[in-house]
């Protein structure tokens, strides 16, 4: 995923310069995906923080929401950061941002083998 210099960019930019959305993305990438009840106690955040900066998160494809069922039949939400790595680069006087997320990192790996294999 590949943000230029658009508003995109921006908007990342000022999404990482919040200290409980980059306390959120380190909690959810720590030990698999956590509940926003362990997000807020482990941020030290309320429940209404987390879950505001985990939708932003979630709008931008930095974090991914995973519905689990609970033994009892009860539905619970757990979270994990999607965002794997982040690079950003100068050039000629532009700011460039270049985001990728697991899954992407996920189907690049299964179109490596497959090539391998010869199964394209």
């Amino acid at each position: 995923m590949q943000h230029g210099g658009s508003s995109n960019s921006a908007e990342i930019f000022q999404i990482l310069a919040d200290e409980y959305a980059r306390k959120i993305l380190l909690a959810a990438d720590r030990d698999g995906p956590k509940t926003a009840k362990t997000l807020s106690e482990e941020c030290d955040a309320s429940l209404t923080t987390i879950y505001r900066r985990v939708s932003t998160l979630q709008e931008h494809g930095l974090i991914e929401e995973r519905r689990t069922v609970d033994s009892d039949g009860s539905h619970r939400s757990e979270f994990q950061t999607a965002l794997e790595e982040l690079h950003v680069d100068i050039t000629d006087g532009q700011l460039s941002l270049t985001m990728e997320t697991r899954d992407e990192l996920a189907d690049n790996f299964t179109a490596l083998w497959s090539g391998l294999r010869g199964d394209e």
